[in-house]
């Protein structure tokens, strides 16, 4: 494993992203959100559970303050081999998802995004900070703050108790 990075920010709002076209996205304005960021791919035996779940909850929540934030990565035996574009397409098409799906980045190695650096330093996985496949997802509170990380095998639906929590719900 390599060196660990520290990162300075304390919350996913101070981080600027690109959206599939290439256009900067500054998180502070899904401030007061409750957000799960998700790395996807198309190509992924996870992948129909997944969109299809996401996609539920964020039809259930999103006029409660739920926000999802989709990452097309390639990182996993190439599952998401097309563009940032494609990536939003299949999604938005196949799945209806509503919720942003933005460009493609990495989610390991020396290349990480820096919002992925610093999603895996506020909670680690099962074995370490790697991200070990697609969908791993995080439950991140209306601050920023990483509340949660899900493994890929772990369903949206089963974590629906702790969205309700985060937004104020139970």
């Amino acid at each position: 494993m390599g060196a660990s990075h520290s990162v300075s920010e304390n919350s996913i709002h101070e981080f600027t992203v690109k959206d599939a076209r290439g256009k900067d996205v500054n998180l502070s304005t899904y401030k007061g959100k409750v957000i799960i960021v998700v790395n996807v791919a198309s190509k992924c035996g996870f992948t129909n559970v997944n969109y299809t779940q996401l996609t539920e909850l964020y039809s259930r929540y999103r006029d409660k303050g739920l926000e999802i934030l989709a990452f097309p990565c390639n990182q996993f035996l190439n599952q998401e081999p097309g563009n940032s574009l494609e990536a939003e397409q299949f999604a938005c098409t196949r799945f209806k998802a509503e919720y942003p799906i933005f460009g493609k980045i990495r989610v390991n190695g020396p290349d990480t995004a820096p919002l992925y650096k610093f999603l895996k330093e506020k909670k680690s996985g099962f074995l370490g900070s790697r991200i070990k496949w697609n969908f791993t997802k995080f439950l991140v509170d209306k601050e920023g703050h990483v509340l949660q990380r899900y493994s890929p095998t772990t369903s949206p639906f089963s974590i629906e108790n702790d969205i309700k929590k985060a937004l104020g719900e139970t």
